[in-house]
């Protein structure tokens, strides 16, 4: 690169009698000489067209104090495609670049990168830009209701997407809700999603967690819930994509690796599900006729008149241009502060930037802008459903829950007829454990739409919690037959084979299969839904495939000081502890007292068996796996548990036999079935199917340890959700 010049030093070089060639190949002075230093009209010509640069660049040299070079600057001049005559003629405007109708020091920081373009002109050259495209035929009925042909600045308002993931530093912020609700001074129901870095709820409360995540056919974190699948924790968040999404939008999860565990010929074999006709039997010019909707219409009368501008700003957002969105937007409402759409605009691009930035404030304030926009006199009815349908989902997102509730009672209110915001409504009602709320909906819903699928699902998954299991299956069943929006969910495929399971029918694996294919189990046998991909997967493991040799040899060698403490806190008339509350049993007794859970110690419980919780301290995966529990375990004779599944593959169970009758107790896993031996451990992967039998003539006690799945680095142990 050429040293730095200034204009100076470059003046002293043109007056030197001897012939000086520059880096553009013109030998100046030489030309001078020649003519005799006479003022030739070469010469004139010459000077003048010198001048009239030097005077262009000049306010701009003394921004750096005479650091300017010179041949820097004709490069630039040809890069911005000057027009010399122009120049001559003092006729710049044509690069007015901050819209002032002039060309100064000011555009030439624009031009030179060094300051930002204005609001004003950008919204200018986007409407000049939008002007230009490509005309339209003229407008049909089925054209875009503001008048102009699929312009797309409103075309993706109706379609439904999950929530984005919250990364480390998005925390959700206090969830008091301004709305004048019943619970509007309560804290909120959070929603715990099995995200990977997800952070605890601040505002959470203990009887709310309880109440909301650990009860049994509580709606969030039962298996298949809407954030069922995980990625890796290294994972950047995708960008929210524009679109207008709906309250209980259910991601479509990827399909797991295929688990390393043998296949089973003789289920194999009747795994050919013959449904009634399902969305991926449909054919796909079916899908999308079923899928279309009528475009909404965002605009009243008087927007109408200003949808040029609209458009413009609008065009910003959605090249992701956030920011200048924002200032845009903001302009427009300073304009027009009564236009409904360009607050709804604000918004939008307020989101937009809060997910860019990853700021709760700046959520928060779209949140806001959101409710002042479906408040405006003149918005048209499905600008004010779109706006609070968004506000509610946002509200969620940031786990504000009995908010978001607010939000869509008072959109069922205003639209009544409107099935899918019913449908929406039972959502939340279970997004905060209040099932009986939930249910009622539901009924109405299905009162009037009796073939609703996601209102069928929905319901049967409650009835199912309540114990109604042969009730619930015609619901569970005919709702995934469907093949309704919201109703192809591993929750759903979960729960429908639970129930069938349950009632003795084999069809139950034909669902199970479907499930699978669908990509929402890693296979028929293992079917927890709080997944990381690519873990190593098969039924049974040996203390050497763990990795965790130490753990397994202390658990051993020690195991009858553990059977002591344990028996030691059993309940001396019942033989029992804390009753199993999971709903698993089909019947018999069987209770839990736990040291750990959640990657927390139990406190209370731990001073009644000292030395059982002194002698796991030194292991921190077991006390610090959050996905998995450190208990005690009694069952009493004729007592069967169901087939079922644990939560995640995050996690190993092992099972240290403390009193184990001689015959009668065995453990079912996949299709290998074993028994407990008195001072061994049993290491299980309870992701995968498993049943208990309990047919002996006295009690069974066995000491519980889950421990982190050995394939999970330290920093998804360290961020991955608590279950």
């Amino acid at each position: 690169m050429a040293p730095r010049k200034n204009f100076r030093n470059q003046a002293k070089k043109e007056v030197k009698p001897a012939a000086v060639v520059n880096k553009n190949g013109v030998k100046v002075e030489a030309s001078v000489a020649a003519s005799g230093g006479g003022f030739s009209g070469t010469k004139i010509f010459t000077w003048f067209m010198v001048l009239a640069l030097l005077g262009v660049w000049s306010s701009v040299a003394v921004v750096w104090f005479d650091l300017v070079d010179y041949d820097n600057v004709i490069e630039r001049a040809k890069e911005f495609r000057f027009n010399f005559s122009e120049v001559l003629q003092g006729k710049l405007s044509a690069y007015d670049a901050d819209g002032d109708g002039d060309f100064d020091v000011e555009d030439a920081k624009v031009l030179l990168g060094l300051k930002e373009r204005p609001v004003s002109v950008l919204l200018r050259e986007a409407k000049e830009e939008y002007a230009v495209k490509e005309p339209d035929a003229a407008p049909t009925p089925d054209d875009d209701v503001d008048g102009s042909q699929n312009t797309d600045v409103e075309s993706e308002i109706q379609a439904a997407v999950p929530l984005p993931p919250i990364s480390d530093d998005f925390i959700p912020d206090d969830s008091r809700d301004e709305a004048t609700h019943p619970y509007g001074d309560e804290n909120n129901a959070i929603d715990t999603k099995g995200e990977l870095v997800e952070k605890a709820q601040p505002q959470q409360t203990v009887e709310e967690s309880k109440q909301y995540n650990n009860q049994p056919g509580s709606y969030n974190n039962q298996p298949g819930s809407p954030e069922t699948k995980e990625t890796e924790a290294e994972s950047v968040p995708e960008p929210e994509a524009d679109v207008e999404p709906e309250v209980e939008s259910v991601p479509e999860p990827e399909a797991d690796v295929e688990p390393e565990v043998e296949s089973v010929p003789e289920l194999e074999a009747e795994f050919v599900p013959e449904l009634k006709e399902n969305a991926e039997d449909q054919p796909k010019d079916k899908l999308k006729e079923k899928a279309k909707k009528k475009k909404p219409k965002l605009l009243n009368k008087f927007e109408k008149t200003i949808k040029t501008e609209i458009d413009a700003a609008e065009k910003l957002r959605k090249k992701g241009k956030v920011e200048e969105a924002v200032r845009a937007f903001e302009t427009l409402v300073l304009q027009y502060p009564q236009s409904p759409r360009c607050r709804y605009g604000k918004a939008l691009a307020e989101d937009g930037l809060a997910e860019k930035m990853l700021s709760n404030d700046m959520l928060q304030k779209a949140i806001g802008t959101y409710k002042e926009a479906s408040e405006l006199p003149n918005a048209t009815p499905d600008l004010i459903k779109a706006t609070l349908k968004k506000r509610a989902e946002r509200q969620q997102f940031l786990g504000r829950m009995r908010g978001a509730l607010a939000t869509l009672e008072k959109l069922v209110q205003i639209f009544p007829e409107d099935m899918a915001l019913k449908n929406d409504l039972g959502v939340a009602h279970l997004l905060i454990g209040d099932n009986n709320s939930a249910k009622r909906v539901y009924e109405e819903v299905l009162a009037t739409a009796p073939s609703d699928g996601f209102a069928k699902v929905h319901y049967g998954f409650i009835l199912k919690s309540e114990n109604k299991i042969a009730e619930s299956i015609p619901f569970l069943r005919d709702g995934l037959e469907s093949g309704d929006p919201g109703t192809d969910d591993g929750r759903f495929y979960f729960h429908l084979g639970d129930a069938l399971q349950r009632m003795g029918d084999d069809s139950a694996y034909k669902w199970y299969e479907r499930g699978h294919q669908r990509g929402h189990f890693a296979s028929v046998w293992q079917r927890s839904l709080y997944n990381v991909d690519g873990l190593k997967a098969q039924p049974w493991w040996t203390p050497k495939d763990t990795g965790y040799m130490d753990l397994v040899k202390t658990l051993e060698r020690n195991w009858r000081i553990i059977r002591d403490e344990a028996q030691s806190v059993m309940d001396r008339t019942t033989g029992l502890f804390v009753p199993e509350e999971e709903n698993l049993r089909e019947k018999g007794e069987w209770g839990q007292f736990t040291l750990w859970q959640q990657g927390k110690k139990a406190g209370e419980s731990c001073r009644s068996v000292p030395k059982t919780c002194g002698l796991l301290e030194r292991y921190p995966e077991a006390t610090g796996c959050k996905r998995g529990q450190i208990k005690f375990s009694v069952m009493q004779p004729g007592t069967h548990v169901w087939p079922h599944t644990g939560p995640t593959n995050c996690r190993l169970r092992m099972h240290l036999g403390l009193v184990i009758p001689k015959t009668g107790c065995k453990i079912r896993c996949t299709n290998d079935t074993r028994a407990w031996e008195e001072g061994k451990v049993l290491i299980f992967d309870d992701s995968f199917e498993h049943e208990v039998w309990q047919d002996a003539d006295s009690y069974r006690l066995i000491f519980i340890v889950d421990v982190w799945h050995p394939e999970l680095t330290q920093y998804q142990r360290q961020t991955l959700s608590p279950i």
